[in-house]
């Protein structure tokens, strides 16, 4: 822990025998000499070792709807408390968080908190969960594991909302900490995490495969689609059938809406229709609950049962009306006209949080 805004050890790094320090967190493996910072700009080494420069800070805090992550199996219609910090290990031209993610003044995040006090604010305002977001919180990984801890201690689930581009080692450690994620899968090709992110695919599969077969973190997925980039039938068809095969057809997929922002101001924003497409097609390739997001659509996005069509969830952009799930004392979720088991972590009514945004001040304290 740490007691004071001083920048904290940071873990998954090792010294190369010139003598730079590899920060082995993600597959970039950035190897800094003394005062140097990773791509990301939070991770840096001083003297002979590497530390994480923005441990208790955060570029704010909100209470949010937790379908807004988004995770629409994991305690619905519940509030789940919000925060990120600054800095990000992908180089996105489209990022809609830029403000956040590509902030360089660590001296910008100005909310200080320790884990306790989020996980005191959290249980205060009367939330589930504590969601890690905005930015990546693969960089803040000391931080978000120690918040995650103290809010276990105090009954609280943790979220994850991160693109997956992570090291085995640094995934283990991380994902250990969480009890759900949603994973940006942004493309479903090489070429377009290459131009758009300088990044790669692979890892982010090995991420997905990892947390479905190897964790118990209840995961979600979204893809954004940017018109001519990563829109195309061929493409979506490709990326469903991946998840369907390798991950199975109950894994929640969201395709979500593109607003010009950051370096693509000139690429047109996403219409609703290529929404409606995109899950038509992930439906028609086994995926049995796909989602629409960031545009007026009802239908999709709510929660359908695959087994007789009833409707299970309704969503009305944030707000929740019908409940038709019936829900075990575990969490477990089926549908009250079939009895087809619905996969997530439900709680036994629908949370009525609805669509408020609440942003938070937290109570100063030592961090």
């Amino acid at each position: 822990m740490s007691d004071s805004l001083s920048p904290v050890p940071a873990r998954h790094w090792h010294r190369l025998s010139d003598g730079r320090l590899q920060c082995d967190v993600c597959p970039r493996y950035c190897k800094l000499h003394d005062g140097q910072k990773g791509l990301c700009f939070v991770r840096e080494r001083q003297g002979a070792e590497m530390v994480l420069a923005t441990y208790g800070r955060s570029s704010g805090f909100c209470v949010d709807p937790i379908e807004k992550k988004p995770l629409n199996h994991f305690l619905p219609g519940t509030p789940v408390l919000s925060f990120g910090t600054a800095g990000c290990n992908l180089t996105c031209k489209f990022c809609q968080n830029w403000d956040i993610s590509k902030a360089r003044e660590v001296d910008r995040l100005n909310d200080a908190a320790s884990p306790e006090a989020i996980a005191e604010a959290a249980v205060r305002l009367g939330c589930r969960s504590v969601a890690f977001t905005y930015n990546d919180p693969v960089v803040f990984l000391e931080y978000a594991a120690d918040v995650a801890d103290a809010c276990r201690a105090r009954g609280l689930k943790t979220v994850a909302v991160t693109a997956g581009y992570m090291t085995a080692a640094a995934r283990s450690d991380f994902f250990s900490h969480m009890d759900a994620a949603n994973v940006d899968l942004k493309a479903f090709s090489e070429s377009f995490y290459q131009r758009l992110c300088s990044a790669e695919l692979a890892p982010v599969l090995e991420t997905l495969d990892y947390l479905r077969h190897r964790t118990e973190v209840w995961l979600e997925i979204t893809t954004l689609l940017i018109p001519g980039e990563n829109d195309g039938d061929d493409e979506l068809r490709a990326l469903a059938r991946w998840i369907a095969d390798r991950l199975g057809g109950d894994v929640p997929l969201h395709f979500s809406a593109f607003h010009p922002d950051w370096r693509m101001t000139d690429t047109p924003a996403t219409p609703p229709l290529t929404l409606t497409r995109a899950r038509t097609i992930a439906m028609g390739e086994g995926l049995r609950f796909v989602y629409t997001g960031n545009v007026h659509d009802p239908r999709g996005g709510s929660t359908w049962c695959p087994g007789c069509g009833a409707l299970l969830i309704e969503r009305d952009w944030y707000r929740l009306g019908r409940w038709n799930l019936a829900v075990t004392p575990e969490g477990a979720g089926s549908c009250r006209s079939c009895g087809t088991v619905v996969s997530g972590h439900f709680e036994a009514e629908a949370g009525t949080w609805g669509a408020r945004r609440q942003p938070v001040r937290l109570r100063q304290g030592p961090v």
